[in-house]
């Protein structure tokens, strides 16, 4: 039986009103749908700006909206395949509606999403972090880029950014202000000196060493850092590996996990597991297959035991 040929697919989500189809549109006007292959899209939702009808036909985009989830099928995605014999699919998905499930069951095998794109309205962010936040991470967790829009200067970038790295360390994170202008080096002020050869983390301090470090461990080569963190070990370990680890809330209480890095040290294997300790740890940089890139190794000179800290759960908001 012949396989159908690949298509790649490009999703746009999130919720109501962040911004999805002027996205598309800005997408489009930059000329990326401009080679003259055909191109459907689906449209999941009414969005408060339509898409330019002359912008669509003069790129031969094709478009078919969907108002109801239960409508979003494979069925219906093969049905638009026949019908409209695309070689790519944009998708405007309801900020609503299921990504797992768009991802596992709706979208067919050989439909390929090569580009996910998540916009998030600025004014109304902190109104669906505090009441929907994990509807919000999971729009994050699937993006390779994220973008906040209509961001004032009183908008907390910093603290926008940690929350996406938090989830998906993989994703580009930028800020586009009221006037259009857009900012992707947003510095984060760290509560220590990162250009000390040594660095000792308070406790409160964890959470964003462990994300400053996943996104630029070669900032921390051959640095030691002292911090604590709790015993974990499971059987694939090598027997001088741990990983002095901390509990993570990264969207609510259900998503709670250990975090931390491995960690060589000669009585790793004698360590009581889920006991707290203080290492003190020099940071090795080595290639990850697995994490795509670099990735911090830590080397322990001294683990002691300790005491818990007042706040054992890490946060990222």
């Amino acid at each position: 039986m012949f396989r159908n040929k690949e298509i790649p697919v490009y999703l746009f989500t999130g919720l109501l009103e962040s911004g999805k189809s002027t996205c598309i549109q800005e997408v489009i006007e930059e000329g990326n749908f401009s080679d003259g292959a055909k191109t459907l899209m689906i449209l999941c939702e009414e969005g408060e700006h339509e898409i330019d009808e002359q912008l669509l036909m003069s790129n031969r985009i094709s478009c078919v909206s969907l108002e109801d989830e239960d409508d979003f099928t494979e069925e219906a995605c093969m049905g638009f395949q026949e019908k409209y014999k695309p070689d790519r699919v944009v998708i405007e998905y309801n900020g609503m509606w299921d990504m797992e499930e768009l991802y596992k069951v709706v979208l067919p095998e050989h439909w390929i999403v090569v580009q996910t794109f998540a916009t998030v309205n600025a004014l109304t962010y902190q109104v669906y972090s505090s009441n929907m936040k994990p509807l919000l991470m999971a729009h994050f967790q699937m993006a390779d880029l994220v973008i906040f829009n209509r961001c004032t200067e009183a908008f907390d970038k910093p603290a926008a950014r940690r929350s996406v790295k938090a989830i998906n360390r993989r994703a580009q994170v930028l800020f586009e202000a009221e006037d259009g202008s857009v900012e992707t080096n947003v510095d984060e002020e760290l509560p220590y000196d990162v250009n000390a050869p040594s660095i000792t983390l308070e406790d409160d301090d964890f959470g964003l060493w462990y994300l400053d470090i996943s996104e630029h461990p070669e900032k921390y080569a051959g640095k030691t850092v002292t911090f604590k963190g709790q015993v974990y070990r499971n059987l694939t370990f090598p027997k001088d590996v741990f990983v002095p680890s901390r509990a993570a809330m990264t969207c609510c209480e259900d998503d709670i996990a250990k975090i931390g890095f491995m960690c060589h040290h000669e009585g790793a294997s004698k360590l009581k597991i889920d006991s707290w300790v203080t290492v003190t740890v020099t940071v090795r940089v080595q290639k990850s297959r697995k994490h795509e890139g670099n990735f911090p190794v830590l080397y322990a000179e001294c683990v002691e035991p300790a005491e818990p800290p007042e706040e054992e759960v890490v946060y990222f908001g």
